[in-house]
């Protein structure tokens, strides 16, 4: 069976492959114009590129690191909301919306990282996300 909600979690997940290319990309090219011989480089912390590594490549790596985090929430409910036969119609929506917002906020962080354009997107799509796992409870609860 066919849910619509799969559409926007299949699109989030190659976004995300994007945004990891994209991170790739920026700060192979960033470290070899510093000089820096990657083999030769031992074990590191999170966000010790900080600081060593310009800004702009620095906004699009943090945003790979966001994609990681609120979007598995989406994953699972999505996910269920699937399963339960719940994924379409205004659940497929509000899934789109989310992607849509999520996408966008990629791109703003990893262009001109403007903090208020940013949240508001992240605020705007962390309302659908909670939409979505209210619908799945209640479906959980009351089928």
């Amino acid at each position: 069976m066919h849910s619509g909600i799969l559409a926007p979690v299949a699109l989030l997940a190659l976004w995300s492959m994007v945004m990891l290319a994209w991170t790739l990309t920026t700060r192979m090219g960033a470290l070899k114009k510093m000089g820096v011989d990657i083999s030769k480089v031992r074990g590191t912390k999170p966000n010790m590129l900080d600081g060593v590594l310009p800004d702009k490549t620095m906004w699009v790596a943090h945003n790979y690191n966001h994609l990681m985090e609120q979007p598995t929430a989406f994953y699972a409910v999505a996910l269920a909301l699937a399963i339960m036969g719940m994924g379409d119609g205004l659940n497929a929506w509000l899934a789109w919306a989310y992607v849509g917002l999520r996408i966008v906020h990629s791109l703003v962080q990893a262009t001109t990282n403007i903090v208020g354009i940013r949240f508001m997107l992240f605020v705007l799509s962390s309302l659908c996300l909670v939409a979505l796992a209210l619908h799945a409870l209640l479906g959980a609860l009351l089928n």
